[in-house]
């Protein structure tokens, strides 16, 4: 979906308890895109809260969160899923992964990217243990939570809901996410 700078654009969990990669582009230049390596030490956070920008590879805020009705976890650290990934995971060649859709959908707005970025994880519940260790817990957003971010940028956003089903990310299945934007 193309977001004009000022527009907000909003994700919505409509059935609850799942996991959305978030990938946003610079529409002027696609080399430009949401970074959450970036964005983390910008913010000093490992989930962003309103009033936080998302900073591109290039350091610039190219979102900024203005609204959160979910339980807040939008994870910063995982890559998105992709084929190699469900392979290790011992799952069939051809599983659909959120690389390989965000792929085909930048293919089909006539962008083809040197790499997939990691994304903004939206409703993805990841947690440092004081070890070090990463530990994934199911999704809590509930039915009908969102969030919001105003584009600061003219950009385009594309969202995967995750089709994870081997590590329990989402809760109840794989389930619908909406994408939309004011105005």
């Amino acid at each position: 979906m193309v977001v004009r700078a000022g527009q907000v654009v909003r994700v919505t969990d409509v059935a609850g308890g799942q996991v959305g990669d978030l990938f946003v582009f610079n529409q002027a230049d696609p080399g430009e895109y949401a970074s959450a390596e970036h964005t983390r030490p910008a913010i000093r956070k490992l989930f962003p809260r309103p009033g936080d920008p998302v900073l591109t590879n290039r350091r610039r805020p190219i979102l900024t969160l203005v609204e959160d009705t979910s339980p807040g976890r939008h994870d910063t650290l995982y890559a998105a899923c992709d084929p190699a990934r469900y392979v290790s995971l011992g799952a069939a060649p051809g599983h659909r992964s959120c690389a390989v859709n965000l792929l085909e959908t930048l293919r089909d707005h006539g962008v083809v990217p040197v790499t997939v970025p990691q994304p903004l994880n939206v409703f993805m519940d990841v947690r440092p243990e004081p070890d070090g260790t990463l530990v994934s817990h199911p999704a809590s957003s509930r039915a009908g939570d969102f969030v919001a971010f105003r584009a600061e940028l003219d950009c385009l956003v594309i969202l995967s809901a995750c089709p994870m089903d081997i590590v329990p990310i989402s809760t109840g299945g794989i389930t619908p996410l909406e994408l939309r934007a004011d105005g």
